[in-house]
């Protein structure tokens, strides 16, 4: 069969367009930078690309993306809301050398991780902990408050960790127990632990959660009974083991820390300096028989009129007359900071602005703000720091050492400054 000369003429054209495509792709392809045609990381969906570093370039106690961790058991977090860490920025007006071909393409992978990490904390505030608490609706950017409060948060939580990994190396090895987490009070809506520290403001907090819990309408109706003695709210190790490992690892966990000075100066004046009938005839009377020499009848009958240098007698005692209390209990014993690792770190101190903050980021209802209101001895002032050194001033210089001794590792976690200048 002969083809006719037209027909040939298609048949070389159409030829002709398939090898200059051809050749046009491949060109393409070889110019084609390979950074571009790898797979691209969206918000929810992990690809494992991050370039290779060495161990030695992570401090002790940091994971690989810079955060500082103590161990514990825990369930899986969520990426995202992680601040990027391990960043290795050039100095400005330093030279800097030209990378090589496969460092640039290290460099530009790292680059797009940082940018999908920041695109995704515009939207989701980076609470650093096992929830993902988001900010509330409608925040937008962060303003220069909210930013300051969770640098703070950083702060508070990196200080922390480093004090435990420095001296309390063996508690990340241990196991939860209830005995741990006999503290923690669980609120299940809005998935919140919170470390009850007294003193701290944990009359007010616990108010918040049963509001939160849908217990009542207005932290301002809760009488001070119902919130102690009430029962409405369960806590933590009333769970079975599994249901309080879940917790732990699923929930934000936040406490409040108060100065140790002004917590124990304030647990002084509530117990002891007002009629009480638990904390006279059970710590008063053994404080006055131990520690008051010739004390009246009237006193060992009734345990009133305890004065601060002999309670602070009593809690310097390693043979104490009577047990310990929470009260006056290191925080680092009542909320095991060591073993569970808080997301969130409030302080008695800046607590309306703390607390606000913390209520926005499990998204609370709007309407609910953290209560200032004092419900016990209203007519009374607050303990403040001029008032704990008036007390303070009672003792020895010794006595104050020994205190601030007793009270060490809260002051070195929490990051408070020494109280007198002759403290070592």
């Amino acid at each position: 069969m002969t083809l006719q000369p037209g027909t040939m003429r298609l048949a070389c054209m159409f030829s002709s367009v398939l090898l200059f495509g051809a050749a046009g792709l491949l060109l393409f392809i070889s110019l084609q930078d390979p950074t571009e045609l790898a797979p691209q990381q969206v918000p929810g969906i992990k690809f494992n690309i991050r370039p290779q570093q060495p161990r030695n370039a992570f401090p002790q106690g940091s994971s690989q993306d810079g955060d500082s961790t103590v161990p514990t058991e825990k369930g899986p977090r969520d990426s995202s809301s992680r601040a990027p860490g391990g960043l290795h920025l050039p100095v400005p007006g330093q030279h800097q050398p030209l990378p090589e071909r496969g460092a640039r393409l290290r460099l530009r992978q790292r680059r797009r991780r940082l940018l999908i990490k920041r695109m995704t904390g515009a939207a989701a505030v980076a609470a650093n902990g096992s929830g993902g608490t988001a900010v509330r609706p409608g925040a937008g950017t962060l303003d220069g408050r909210r930013a300051g409060l969770q640098r703070s948060q950083r702060e508070r939580k990196r200080l922390m960790q480093e004090a435990c990994a420095k001296y309390r190396a063996s508690s990340s090895r241990r196991a939860v127990t209830p005995r741990h987490v006999s503290r923690i009070f669980v609120e299940d809506r809005h998935r919140v632990l919170y470390c009850e520290v007294p003193k701290a403001g944990c009359s007010n907090w616990k108010r918040v959660l049963m509001v939160l819990a849908g217990l009542a309408s207005s932290a301002a109706d809760i009488q001070h009974n119902t919130v102690h003695y009430g029962g409405a709210l369960r806590r933590l190790d009333t769970f079975d083991r599994q249901g309080i490992l879940h917790r732990l690892g699923t929930y934000t966990k936040m406490l409040f820390v108060r100065e140790p000075f002004e917590r124990l100066v304030s647990a002084f004046r509530d117990k002891f300096e007002h009629p009480n009938s638990y904390y006279h005839p059970v710590f008063g009377k053994a404080i006055l028989a131990r520690y008051r020499a010739n004390a009246s009848r009237e006193a060992l009958r009734t345990g009133a009129g305890v004065r601060f240098p002999e309670f602070v007698q009593y809690l310097l005692d390693v043979h104490r007359p009577v047990g310990m209390d929470i009260h006056w209990d290191h925080v680092s014993r009542l909320c095991s900071p060591c073993l569970i690792d808080y997301d969130f770190v409030g302080k008695f101190e800046s607590m309306e602005d703390d607390a606000n903050f913390f209520l926005s980021l499990i998204r609370a209802p709007r309407n609910l703000t953290f209560p200032s209101f004092k419900d016990r001895h209203s007519q009374e002032a607050r303990t403040t720091a001029r008032i704990a050194r008036q007390y303070f001033a009672q003792l020895s210089a010794l006595q104050r050492q020994r205190a601030y001794d007793f009270y060490y590792m809260d002051y070195l976690m929490f990051n408070y400054s020494k109280p007198f200048a002759d403290l070592y």
